[in-house]
């Protein structure tokens, strides 16, 4: 096969106009259930308080008739918690030529990147609120620390490796953390079972199972040997001849439904979170916040802004699998 002599091709052309999509193809996750799930109220502090209660299990109270000189019973107080707004910041800045000049796919420059940096500050809240870090007051060289998850979840909580490392549920106040155990053993169906009727017992009411992709594969990998009755179900009503389905989005249980959610920002292993979000919520100092800095040259800079702090209204109405595996 051969060309003819002085054909004009591409190769050697200089004027051939570029072509670039009007679009950017961006698929980085940007779901954060746990920080849109959180309800929000108004902080005016750094340091934030709120009171949490109980009533104690049923037990015998039988007494004799015509008692005449009965005591006052002694008084059960709430419990005084309180948690830390911690700030999160990201600075733009852009030249005045760049922000002038056609860019493809996206206007002007600064805002383009003030919107990216704000999408990326919603996955830093869902990494932060689901560590497991203590609550620390900070200072002028230390950044505040606001609680995670599993520095407020006591009383439900269930390892899956309870005899490595010595691991151990926070004191559910959020000044320490839980201790960690290897995470060698998998998730099974009895752990889950056994969060589950902690936090009945403990008068809590999850319905939200918040867990990695592979955990969440693995539970759906629970179901493979299912046989009547199973608590395992998925949401596929009907499949058709060709279609394999193993995907379990429901965990029906003998105290109540729950929703079984992926949580790409959460650590690939380790931890399940049993969650009921009528008590997680996020008191917020400052909400988003766009503030211009001084100009100094031929630049616009500004710099984007969210200060709160993660508030447990009560540990008891959630729970936590620590230390499993896929």
């Amino acid at each position: 096969m051969a060309i003819a002599s002085n054909t004009s091709l591409t190769y050697s052309s200089v004027a051939v106009r570029e072509q670039l999509a009007d679009v950017i193809y961006n698929i980085a996750p940007m779901d954060t259930p746990f920080f849109s799930g959180c309800s929000r109220e108004k902080a005016e502090n750094t340091f934030f308080e709120w009171q949490t209660d109980t009533i104690v299990a049923g037990a015998a109270n039988r007494q004799i008739e015509g008692d005449d000189s009965p005591a006052a019973t002694a008084r059960a107080l709430p419990t005084r918690l309180g948690n830390y707004c911690q700030i999160s910041r990201y600075v733009v800045q852009t030249s005045g030529t760049d922000d002038s000049v056609n860019y493809a796919g996206h206007g002007k420059h600064q805002a383009y990147q003030l919107a990216k940096r704000g999408k990326q500050m919603k996955r830093d809240w869902e990494d932060m609120l689901s560590a497991n870090v203590a609550r620390n007051a900070g200072n002028a060289t230390t950044a505040r620390v606001s609680a995670g998850l599993p520095s407020w979840i006591a009383t439900n909580y269930v390892s899956m490796n309870p005899t490595s490392g010595s691991p151990a549920a926070s004191a559910g106040t959020g000044t320490d953390t839980m201790t960690e155990a290897t995470a060698t053993a998998s998730i099974t169906e009895a752990g889950i079972k056994n969060v589950i009727l902690d936090a009945f017992d403990a008068g809590g009411n999850p319905d939200m199972i918040l867990c990695p992709g592979t955990i969440k594969q693995a539970i759906s990998g629970l179901s493979s040997n299912a046989g009547p009755g199973y608590a395992i179900r998925n949401n596929v009503k009907s499949a058709g001849p060709a279609t394999a389905v193993n995907a379990v989005d429901v965990y029906v249980s003998d105290f109540g439904t729950f929703k079984i959610v992926a949580d790409r920002n959460l650590d690939s292993t380790e931890h399940v979170f049993f969650l009921d979000m009528d008590f997680w919520g996020l008191s917020v100092l400052r909400d988003w916040t766009v503030v211009d800095l001084a100009k100094t040259g031929d630049s616009t800079k500004q710099m984007l802004l969210y200060e709160a702090g993660l508030v447990s209204k009560n540990e008891k109405s959630s729970g936590i699998l620590a230390d499993c595996k896929a």
